[in-house]
């Protein structure tokens, strides 16, 4: 997204459209606010032009540029219009063909794709006239996300609520994302494993699964039908993505080899165990009972079995080195049959575990090294399948 057109009508939610113009711009884009007048009564202008370095208009007939006119103008080059909060008052409008301010205006003018996000009190928004209207601005090829339930402004419980910015941010991404996978069968592991000691300690390490939950959420938003075996973790799964939960490194080798047939595509992100402890003690093992030395015993090598059983499959790993990086990568993609392995250096500031940046490079199996510069993961999980979907 280049250029968005975040619309901004008058409802108690339109507070909720400050952080959402804060993750378009942290996305990169360059966000043109519009505010209804009933709008300006919730949010101030200057705080939306605080956030994204330009003027918030509100008024059609004012401050034109040029010999421009000022709806015309400020559609120019727009990627994508998102009204959010979308009022029932405003969703009427768009679905009528009303323009009586810069916003509805904008609307019948824009040829770029047009989201609409409904907040409005729950009784409101299940009336047959709101429901009529949204099914006009779908059948006008508008995108429509449903909102949230839960505890509404007006103070009781249902649908209606204006649904999270980070969720409407991603729905936007999704929206625009060319569909290049396109109902492909895709296997992703993320997180770590766990395992047991005890019922109350265990072996792991720092994995949080950040870049395998990043890439689940890309595959997604590129059209693939997306099944995540992830270890313990805390992040939301991403929209259109079936989780399964797993804890120790037997757990997930038997659910990726179970879901493995189906898979035209493996991403083995997560950081698995190579060892577990030879038993684990059903109760707290007291500090004067603790032996001096735990037995450990390998775990199943889970991508080295996907590997001999790899078909016309494409597999991708990973690898976290702290030295010969790129020939110890190049070593594990060939005895684990990889076509390529994404590999990074834990020394390096901003490239390691629990962190929102990574630095790698993708390794092929001629041995070409693509060195990338530190990204965000997100970012990076995509800059990934401009590479991986060459291979299918």
């Amino acid at each position: 997204m280049k250029k968005v057109i975040l619309g901004v009508t008058g409802g108690i939610a339109a507070y909720k459209a400050v952080e959402l113009a804060r993750h378009f711009v942290r996305g990169g884009a360059e966000v043109q606010v519009v505010m209804t007048p009933a709008a300006t009564e919730f949010v101030a202008p200057l705080t939306f032009q605080t956030l994204t370095n330009r003027p918030a208009y509100v008024e059609m007939y004012t401050e034109r540029t040029g010999d421009k006119i000022r709806h015309i103008e400020l559609l120019e080059d727009a990627d994508v219009m998102v009204v959010a909060p979308a009022t029932a008052n405003t969703i009427g409008k768009m679905a009528c063909g009303f323009a009586d301010n810069l916003l509805t205006t904008l609307y019948l003018a824009a040829s770029c794709p047009v989201i609409v996000i409904p907040s409005m009190n729950v009784n409101m928004y299940q009336h047959p006239s709101v429901c009529e209207n949204l099914e006009k601005l779908i059948g006008h090829g508008c995108l429509v996300m449903d909102p949230d339930a839960g505890e509404l402004a007006c103070g009781v419980y249902g649908s209606g609520r204006m649904p999270e910015p980070s969720d409407i941010y991603n729905f936007t991404r999704a929206a625009l994302m060319v569909k290049d996978y396109q109902d492909l069968n895709v296997l992703v592991t993320a997180g770590p494993t766990r395992e047991p000691l005890d019922p109350v300690r265990f072996l792991s390490n720092p994995s949080t699964g950040l870049m395998g939950y990043a890439l689940a959420r890309a595959l997604s938003e590129r059209g693939a039908k997306v099944t995540l075996v992830s270890g313990p973790a805390v992040h939301r799964v991403p929209a259109g993505v079936k989780k399964i939960d797993v804890t120790t490194a037997d757990e997930m080798y038997s659910v990726v080899l179970d879901h493995y047939e189906e898979s035209r595509l493996v991403i083995k992100a997560a950081a698995v165990s190579d060892f577990k402890p030879s038993t684990s003690a059903q109760h707290k093992t007291k500090k004067g009972d603790a032996a001096h030395s735990i037995k450990l015993v390998p775990n199943p090598d889970i991508l080295l079995e996907l590997g001999k059983q790899k078909g016309n499959r494409i597999l991708v790993g990973f690898a976290a080195e702290t030295e010969n990086i790129i020939g110890n990568a190049h070593d594990k993609l060939l005895q684990k049959n990889l076509d390529l392995i994404v590999v990074n250096n834990l020394k390096e500031p901003g490239a390691g575990f629990a962190a929102p940046t990574n630095r790698v490079s993708i390794i092929d199996r001629s041995g070409t090294v693509e060195e990338l510069p530190l990204l965000e993961k997100e970012l990076l999980a995509h800059h990934i399948l401009d590479r991986v979907v060459k291979l299918l």
